[in-house]
């Protein structure tokens, strides 16, 4: 998993879409980088988002079918997200995933809420069928940096 702050060009994209509405709002994304699956919990919003969870409405396994993902801790709560800021872990390969058979059509429910203890939530559908015939470069195992 990771946790990171926002790139200058998601900022601005928070700021075209409207996202900066004054509250937090959060969304689970699919991410794919050249093969790889990973899940996002992202606040886009500009105030915090407190006790995040994420509902799946499939069981998702990765990491070649060993794990189950959509289980993690990191979907059952967390209890403070900063605006701008999100965490990542990884799913699985692309190829993998499909391979083990995986949901490509997945629906998941965020709720949280901000510090005033207003309530939000929100349904986001995800359709990874289209990521599975993207071509991808992947990196070899023997490269070694320059």
């Amino acid at each position: 998993m990771s946790y990171r702050r926002r790139s200058a060009p998601d900022r601005q994209l928070q700021q075209a879409t409207g996202a900066a509405t004054g509250r937090p709002d959060v969304i689970v994304e699919f991410l794919f980088d050249c093969g790889l699956f990973s899940i996002a919990v992202r606040n886009i919003g500009n105030r915090p988002a407190l006790k995040v969870s994420a509902t799946f409405d499939k069981k998702i396994v990765g990491i070649g079918g060993a794990k189950e993902i959509s289980a993690l801790a990191l979907f059952r709560n967390i209890e403070f997200l900063g605006p701008g800021r999100e965490i990542v872990t990884f799913l699985d390969t692309s190829h993998s995933y499909f391979r083990h058979k995986q949901p490509t059509n997945i629906s998941v429910r965020v709720s949280y809420n901000d510090s005033a203890g207003a309530s939000y939530e929100a349904t986001i559908t995800h359709d990874l069928e289209i990521y599975r015939e993207l071509g991808y470069i992947a990196a070899s195992r023997n490269d070694s940096p320059v």
